[in-house]
This record gives C-alpha cells, structure tokens and sequence, in this order.
C-alpha cells in the first residue's frame, strides 16, 4: 500500500499546460497521516513507518499525536504495540460526507442495492457465503493463476464492499439526523 509521495499544484502558468505543474514532496508527517487513516487492520508503527518511508521514533510520535486526537487507537495488549483507525469515528465522518454530498438518499438506497447485489453474484458463482470462503477455494489444485488472483481480488473487493454496506446503510438509517444543523434548523421553523 506504499503512498504516493508526490503531489502536484498549479504554479503562475494560467494555460495549465504541463509545464505548470511542478513536483513537491509530502513531508514524512504528511505520509504517516496518510498511511493511518487508511488502515483497515491494526499495524505496528514500525509497519506504518516503513509504508510512509519514514523513521520509526518520528512515525512514532506522530501516532501518539493521532492517539490522543481520537483518530487512531492504541492495544498494547499483544506482543506488539498496533494502532488502528477509529473505526466509529470513520463510519460517522464518513456518513456525513455521503449526506453532505450532492447525493440523494435514493441514490444511496440505489448504490447500497448495486453493492448487495455484487455481492450476491459472487455468492452464486463461487458458491460460497464470504471472501474468506472464497479465499479456501485456492486450495484446489485445479485452479489457474490467473483465477487464483481473480478470487484473491474478488475477495478483498468483498470485503471492501461489505464495510462500504454498513456505512452507506448507515447513513441512510440516520439520513435525517445526520442533516447539516442549518437543515435541521429550518426545518424545525
């Protein structure tokens, strides 16, 4: 999942040609915020370092800055220390995004339909009840690489999908309480 430590920004050059666009490099702070937020798993800070190309005191640092924001969350209960997102706080950023968005909650109701629906074809084509069903159908012997990663893609695609159900379902459930307060305000008028 190596970030991209590139960005671009225009310069004075108003044609917007290629020529204004010039390379300036994320700071290693920048990269580690990066990596953190789009855990999907709890992973050391050595792990996150090395995937923000970072040292590991530095990274440290800026975990325990996270920590103590409420982004990340800390378990010091394993061998190892591992940070992980705060899995409640994205599902509630991340409704709000969908409700402050040009969508309707129809166009959310049809998206989390299109993704079930997904999900139920992969169902009935590989016979199975979850990706990780689909993941122990590479154990036959019988399969072809280039169908081995397909199921393997399928599979985190599944998953992807079943989390992007919740909070999508999410915000169609909390639709009206989710409402920007200026909504809500006129609306009680």
């Amino acid at each position: 999942m190596k970030i991209e430590c590139l960005a671009y920004r225009m310069t004075d050059d108003t044609t917007g040609s290629a020529n204004g666009l010039i390379e300036r490099h994320t700071t290693g702070e920048d990269r580690v915020r990066m990596v953190a937020r789009q855990l999907a798993e709890p992973r050391t800070a050595n792990w996150i370092a090395s995937e923000a190309d970072w040292s590991h005191e530095p990274t440290v640092r800026v975990l325990t800055r996270l920590v103590d924001e409420g982004i990340l969350r800390r378990d010091d209960t394993g061998a190892h220390t591992t940070y992980y997102p705060d899995y409640r706080r994205q599902v509630i950023q991340e409704a709000m995004r969908l409700r402050d968005s040009d969508h309707t909650v129809e166009e959310l109701t049809d998206r989390l339909t299109g993704m079930k629906t997904r999900i139920r074809e992969w169902t009935d084509e590989f016979e199975v009840e979850s990706p990780n069903e689909l993941r122990a159908t590479l154990a036959d012997g019988e399969l072809g690489s280039d169908e081995e990663k397909r199921r393997r893609e399928i599979a985190r695609e599944w998953e992807h999908l079943e989390r992007r159900i919740r909070i999508v379902g999410f915000a169609i459930r909390e639709w009206d309480f989710l409402a920007p307060t200026t909504d809500r305000a006129i609306a009680s008028n």
